[in-house]
C-alpha cells in the first residue's frame, strides 16, 4: 500500500493495474502471438465441404406446342384467322339506325329558353288536370335524355315514395295506348335500356316536356307536349 501511495494511485486504480499485469502474463504464457502466425503461414487447403457442380445449360430446342383450349371448345374445329380476309364481303358490321329514326334530330330547329318554359307550363297544367289518385310529375328533356346517353332520371323524392327498391322492368304507355319496356334502375333511379326507343319512336326532342302518370306499380302513361322551335312549328301528341 506504500507503493500505491507513492506513485499517487487509489486502491481501485492500483487492483485495476494488477489486473491488467496478470491477464497479460496469462496471455504470453498460452503463446497465442506464435499460433496465430503459424495460422497464417499454414498452406490453405480445399474446404471439405462438397463441391457444387456447374450447369451446364445448352441452347433448348423449343418444341410448339398446341394452344391450350377449354374443354368446353376442346371438341369444335379449329379456326383458321389467316384464312379469312380482312375486307371480305361477309365482314360483321355495325347495324345503325333506320333513318326514319333519326329524322327528328333534324326536323325542328333550335329551342329557345322562352318556347322550353311554355312547354313545361303547358305540362305543368296538364298534371293538375289529372286524377290525383295517380302520382304524377313533370319531366322537362335534355339533350342528355333525349340525343345523346339516353338516360332519363327520375325525381328522388317520388322514386323514395313510390317506386321499387329494387331494379325491374317499367312499361311506358303513350297516348295510343301502346306500350314500351324500359329498365328501371332502382339504385340510380332513373331509366336506362328502352327508354332510347321510347324517345325515338315519339320524336322527342331537347326542350320538350313529359307528364308521368304512375297508373299501376311500374306503368306510366306518359303525355309529351312539344316545344316550339324559333320557326315557330309545334306539333302536339
Amino acid at each position: 500500500m506504500a507503493e500505491v501511495a507513492k506513485q499517487g494511485m487509489s486502491p481501485y486504480e492500483a487492483a485495476r493495474e494488477r489486473t491488467v499485469l496478470e491477464n497479460k502474463r496469462k496471455m504470453e504464457a498460452l503463446n497465442l502471438r506464435h499460433l496465430s502466425a503459424a495460422i497464417k503461414e499454414a498452406p490453405k487447403t480445399p474446404s471439405p465441404m462438397k463441391q457444387k457442380r456447374r450447369r451446364i445449360i445448352e441452347d433448348a430446342v423449343v418444341i410448339p406446342s398446341p394452344p391450350r383450349r377449354s374443354r368446353r371448345l376442346a371438341n369444335l374445329p379449329e379456326v383458321k384467322y389467316a384464312e379469312i380476309a380482312p375486307h371480305s364481303a361477309d365482314r360483321m358490321t355495325r347495324s345503325s339506325r333506320k333513318p326514319t329514326d333519326l329524322i327528328y334530330l333534324a326536323s325542328r330547329g333550335s329551342i329557345s329558353m322562352k318556347s322550353r318554359m311554355e312547354a313545361a307550363t303547358k305540362a305543368e297544367e296538364l298534371e293538375s288536370q289529372l286524377d290525383p289518385e295517380f302520382p304524377s310529375f313533370v319531366k322537362a328533356m335534355l339533350h342528355s335524355h333525349v340525343v345523346r346517353g339516353f338516360w332519363l332520371g327520375l325525381p328522388s323524392h317520388f322514386c323514395d315514395t313510390y317506386m321499387p327498391k329494387q331494379d325491374c322492368i317499367v312499361t311506358l304507355v303513350d297516348e295510343k295506348d301502346e306500350e314500351f319496356d324500359t329498365n328501371y334502375l332502382a339504385y340510380k333511379k332513373g331509366l336506362s335500356g328502352g327508354w332510347a326507343g321510347f324517345a325515338i319512336c315519339h320524336g322527342m326532342r331537347d326542350g320538350d316536356a313529359a307528364v308521368f302518370q304512375l297508373i299501376k306499380p311500374t306503368t306510366f302513361k306518359v303525355h309529351i307536349i312539344r316545344a316550339a322551335s324559333d320557326d315557330g312549328s309545334e306539333k302536339d301528341e
